[in-house]
């Protein structure tokens, strides 16, 4: 138990909770004296010992909650319900690719396993030709499972499937995953921790033999065994989530800036804050000095001169050509409906953190009817007012052309020759009027017009999404749907500003 307590303690220091050599050892003596049988008493008992913060005590709050307790799965697949999907099941006992592997109904998308490793999948070997004879397999007897894992999936008790899988687990020090790439690796590890080879064997030996119940045996096995790579998997990457150290976290950091930002969880808003906060300070660091350089301007060699003179034309006041410099005016115009919504708090949240070289954003928020939401930011932290934004604005069917007419009659006058507008949304406006008309108006009197689509470009032209229709009235049409994306477009729209 020293050692459950142990990895608990690292998985909160991983989850920026500071924890002391002193407080370590208070929370063994705590352990000691209340046990771990009553959850929640350990858990206020700890609460009390190890963070010191209101924010530790959320982060110790969420990491308790996620350390010492299982995660919900699907339901293991049973061999009633092998006849509705024998088709399926012989395929996936051909070599059980990993897109197939949802028989046992594992819930993930396609994006959750991205960037997994196939280590795995690899272990699997081919099932002989004939394990897709179903068509005398949809009913009879079924030979009983001889490996110990097979007796294991067949028994369909998924609290001590769980049990054996976090134990194979610690068997392979799966605590001690490092890197996002490794988790292909320990996932075959803990399968073959837990006997996966002998299972392996018994599904080829099975599905090759002439016994239609070894064959049925066989095809529920395979299912059952695509179900627990995929508990295994998510163990791993819920294991790697709470200890991956420094570099783990470095490398988190990473995925989170190419993660779809309407995919990620509440729990990472935090650090997505933190990322947005460093890179809104390396913009700032970079255009104030290229700013400052820029405004000093070019030696002015027949002033310097005159200057000088009473020195006895020694140099000591240098001049320099002026150069008159504007500050930019940004105007932003936000889909807050819906999935959107996501990319717009990150967007403001960005531009905000950018007002020591953006002094003059005005924001407006729309879904169907469009309003300023500038003082909401003023008189509001960042966070408050993207709440307060979503709350006024966030509902009602999406109308872009109401929200372009509204916007037109707000502020078309104070949009000049130094003004950028960027309109942050998917464009898809219900089949309704899109106003393009006024959108050409803005385009003529501002100096860029910026269109940020969360969409991938390949979705932008079908169904009610009006892109091809606004596209010719943008300076600039860009995909915006991660960190990466946000940072480039915001990167750039400083540079044009130069």
């Amino acid at each position: 138990m020293d050692r459950l307590l142990t990895h608990f303690i690292r998985a909160l220091r991983n989850a920026d909770v500071r924890i002391s050599t002193a407080e370590t050892l208070d929370a063994f003596s705590t352990v000691r004296l209340v046990g771990y049988g009553d959850r929640q008493l350990l858990k206020d008992s700890l609460g009390l010992v190890l963070p010191k913060t209101l924010d530790e005590k959320a982060a110790f709050d969420t990491c308790f909650d996620q350390f010492f307790s299982f995660r919900e799965s699907a339901p293991l697949p049973t061999s009633d319900t092998l006849s509705g999907d024998d088709e399926s099941s012989a395929a996936n006992a051909d070599g059980a690719q990993p897109g197939n592997a949802d028989a046992g109904g594992s819930g993930e998308s396609q994006g959750q396993r991205t960037g997994r490793g196939e280590g795995a999948d690899a272990a699997t070997q081919a099932v002989p030709h004939n394990a897709g004879k179903v068509e005398s397999l949809d009913s009879g007897e079924m030979s009983e499972a001889r490996s110990a894992l097979g007796q294991l999936l067949t028994r369909a008790n998924t609290i001590e499937i769980n049990m054996a899988i976090t134990a194979a687990g610690q068997q392979v020090n799966v605590h001690g995953i490092e890197l996002f790439t490794q988790k292909g690796v320990y996932t075959r590890r803990i399968l073959e921790s837990m006997g996966h080879g002998e299972l392996q064997q018994e599904i080829f030996t099975s599905a090759d033999s002439d016994a239609i119940p070894a064959r049925r045996l066989a095809q529920d096995l395979s299912r059952r065994r695509d179900w627990l790579r995929e508990r295994v998997r998510d163990h791993v990457e819920h294991q790697f989530l709470l200890h991956a150290d420094v570099t783990g976290r470095r490398l988190r950091e990473g995925l989170l800036h190419n993660l779809r930002l309407s995919t990620l969880e509440q729990r990472h808003h935090r650090l997505l804050q933190d990322l947005i906060q460093r890179m809104a300070r390396k913009l700032v660091a970079a255009y104030s000095r290229r700013r400052k350089i820029f405004r000093r301007g070019q030696l002015h060699v027949p002033r310097t001169l005159r200057r000088n003179m009473k020195y006895d034309d020694a140099i000591f006041d240098l001049q320099w050509k002026s150069v008159k410099t504007h500050q930019p005016k940004v105007f932003t115009i936000c889909d807050v409906s819906g999935s959107v919504a996501n990319y717009a708090c990150f967007m403001l949240m960005f531009l905000y953190s950018l007002k020591e070289v953006l002094p003059k954003v005005r924001s407006f928020a729309f879904s169907s009817e469009l309003g300023e939401v500038s003082d909401l930011f003023a008189r509001n932290d960042i966070d408050d007012a993207i709440a307060l934004a979503l709350r006024q604005y966030g509902s009602g069917s999406t109308d872009y052309g109401q929200a372009l007419a509204d916007f037109r009659k707000l502020c078309l006058d104070d949009i000049d020759r130094r003004t950028t507008v960027i309109v942050l949304g998917d464009a898809r406006n219900n089949y309704g009027d899109a106003r393009t008309d006024v959108l050409k108006e803005i385009y003529d009197r501002a100096r860029r017009v910026i269109w940020l689509n969360p969409e991938p470009r390949s979705m932008w032209n079908s169904g009610d999404s009006e892109m091809r229709h606004y596209s010719p009235y943008c300076h600039q049409v860009d995909e915006c749907s991660t960190l990466t994306h946000l940072e480039r477009a915001v990167s750039r729209l400083l540079q044009s500003q130069r």
